[in-house]
């Protein structure tokens, strides 16, 4: 039975073409039916009960226990009795590659007009230009056939795969917390190229694979972004600035859900171009776009521009964690180290709730990692390493399963280290 604090979980059951249909017997509001699997009738949707009914606040237990507290922010969440966290599996990290929900989104309805919004709606533009299809090659796997079997053998012969399933036991644990308020996360770099999209990709991906409530991307670097192709996203329309004029409080999930871009699991994407030179997004716009979407979404994951941009500055400020990526070389490490020191200025909470990824972008980086790391943490923050993958070097849509065990297995620490710095009072 549909509960009016859970309408986000209804809205999502809707989109997946899962909706239950309502009691015999009441009467609601007819609901567009979403589209269910081939071959099935779909199902009707679900009528939500009237804000004054009892079944609006609390759900009887059909054991007759009493009422079951409503869960935090709107979702479903762990209980007493509720199955533990399944572990991710014996490789741990991120999940094995997912189907795409059906494409069963609310088509945007046109601006009304005298509402200050764009009157024009944009045409969809595939994210990758139809002449450079095809000049990528088949995907290889993050790491070679070798070092897959020889780990393999050394996990028959030794309790190293006991100690990868409680690694993931509680990284399953820690990522599965409810949260009360949206989390905003940024992930940003001191210069192009240190793997920040990837970082990005890689957080929100695992996000999405634990989590019950939905999770948004959104691209706040309008300069050719490469966040869309890494997500797989095979065209885009609306943008962050294009959003920032036409979302509006009133505005159910399922309007917002219209113009973004649907991924696999139970998240989605607002691209920042479409792949445009000379495209802007200015801070009051990012502003706007933010503030009308972070209550709709769990965690958001912002793939900002490069320091010192004045929108990465102010989606830094904002977000309740930032993850700062640097490539594994002497200039990264020592911008970055420097950005720390800088921060070292700022409010407390800056740092405290600041993590650090050093990318590893080829298989002998020039720099020694274990004195890099321990650089940076004497500054203050927790550091990551994210080892050279052969996967992720390549530059195109990531596959989670053909990511290096070893790379699914930072990504998941990653993951749950920045959601515990986001639930943190600093």
């Amino acid at each position: 039975m549909p509960n009016a604090e859970n309408w986000q979980g209804d809205v999502l059951r809707d989109l997946r073409g899962g909706a239950q249909p309502p009691a015999q017997g009441q009467a609601g509001p007819q609901q567009q039916p979403a589209a269910g699997p081939a071959g099935q009738a779909p199902a009707p949707g679900a009528a939500a009960p009237a804000p004054g009914h009892p079944q609006a606040h609390q759900a009887p237990d059909p054991g007759g226990h009493a009422p079951a507290q409503a869960p935090a922010y709107g979702y479903p969440q762990q209980g007493p009795g509720a199955a533990a966290p399944a572990p991710a599996g014996p490789r741990g990290g991120l999940p094995p590659q997912a189907q795409p929900y059906p494409q069963a989104q609310a088509q945007p309805q046109a601006p009304a007009a005298g509402q200050g919004q764009r009157a024009r709606t944009p045409d969809s533009k595939p994210a990758v230009d139809r002449q450079l299809s095809g000049a990528g090659r088949k995907p290889r796997h993050g790491e070679p056939f070798t070092a897959r079997a020889l780990r393999a053998v050394r996990r028959t012969v030794s309790s190293s795969a006991a100690r990868e399933v409680a690694e993931a036991t509680r990284a399953a644990e820690l990522l599965q917390q409810p949260v009360t308020t949206g989390r905003q996360i940024a992930v940003t770099s001191i210069r192009g190229g240190a793997g920040k999209s990837t970082v990005a990709a890689l957080l929100g991906t695992t996000y999405a694979h634990y989590r019950q409530d939905p999770v948004l991307f959104v691209e706040a670097d309008p300069a050719l972004g490469s966040l869309p192709i890494r997500l797989g996203a095979e065209s885009l329309r609306w943008t962050t600035g294009d959003v920032a004029d036409i979302v509006e409080p009133q505005m159910s999930l399922l309007d917002i859900t219209g113009y973004l871009v649907q991924l696999r699991d139970n998240a989605w994407l607002l691209p920042g171009s479409q792949g445009q030179i000379g495209a802007m997004l200015d801070t009051p716009s990012y502003e706007r776009a933010m503030v009308a979407l972070r209550r709709y979404f769990g965690v958001t994951v912002v793939d900002c521009e490069t320091l010192p941009a004045e929108v990465a500055r102010v989606a830094l400020s904002a977000s309740q964690a930032r993850v700062l990526a640097t490539p594994a070389t002497l200039d990264g490490v020592s911008s970055t180290y420097a950005v720390l020191q800088w921060m070292q200025g700022l409010p407390p909470h800056m740092l405290a709730s600041t993590s650090v990824v050093i990318t590893e972008q080829a298989p002998h980086c020039g720099v020694d990692l274990a004195d890099a790391v321990r650089t940076l943490e004497a500054a203050g923050p927790s550091v990551h390493v994210l080892p050279y993958d052969r996967h992720l070097a390549d530059g195109g849509h990531i596959r989670t399963e053909l990511l290096a065990h070893s790379t699914r297995q930072t990504a998941a620490r990653l993951a749950a280290d920045v959601f515990q710095l986001s639930q943190k009072r600093h």
